[in-house]
């Protein structure tokens, strides 16, 4: 087996048994995989999520923390490790890290909702209107771009159709 295809089995076993509830086990083989590429952020983001899920904040952090350091401009992590904060208690770095989130990808609707979420808990209700009213714009955008594939799907597809009569009736 190539080394490709281990670590592509052991990423899709680790989030198999995450999706079966199965914490520990989707952390051995998501350390497996770490053990053999120490520089795969997604398997340090995997884990990270895990651990986030076990409430093992301070774990959490330390993956999504390497994530970063492998690569800074991953909004993913940074929103990842925000929400890692917040379960522990730390609102001050979770509002930074939402923010280095929304900075990197100023589409991340993820980032603004968890923000004003957050904003709101801290009694900043008039900051968190701000966040949810682009969290209403990406996910209007969102439908908009959905609705829009869709119907070039519809309309690729009613082309093949008709060519495919066309020829069917020569």
């Amino acid at each position: 087996m190539k080394n490709s295809d281990k670590k592509n089995d052991l990423f899709t076993n680790a989030m198999s048994n995450l999706m079966k509830n199965k914490l520990d086990v989707s952390i051995d083989l998501l350390n497996e995989l770490i053990d053999t590429d120490s520089e795969d952020k997604l398997a340090f983001l995997a884990r990270g999520s895990v651990y986030l899920k076990m409430s093992d904040t301070k774990n959490a952090i330390a993956d999504f923390n390497r994530v970063i350091e492998i690569d800074a401009n991953h909004p993913k992590a940074y929103h990842l490790r925000g929400l890692a904060h917040e379960i522990a208690g730390d609102n001050d770095e979770a509002i930074l890290d939402f923010n280095r989130a929304i900075d990197i990808d100023g589409e991340y609707g993820a980032a603004f909702y968890s923000r004003a979420s957050l904003l709101t808990k801290m009694g900043q209700e008039d900051s968190a209107i701000e966040d949810m009213k682009m969290v209403n714009h990406l996910s209007n955008l969102n439908i908009e771009n959905f609705a829009n594939e869709n119907n070039v799907w519809r309309s690729r597809q009613l082309q093949l159709e008709e060519a495919m009569e066309s020829e069917m009736n020569r």
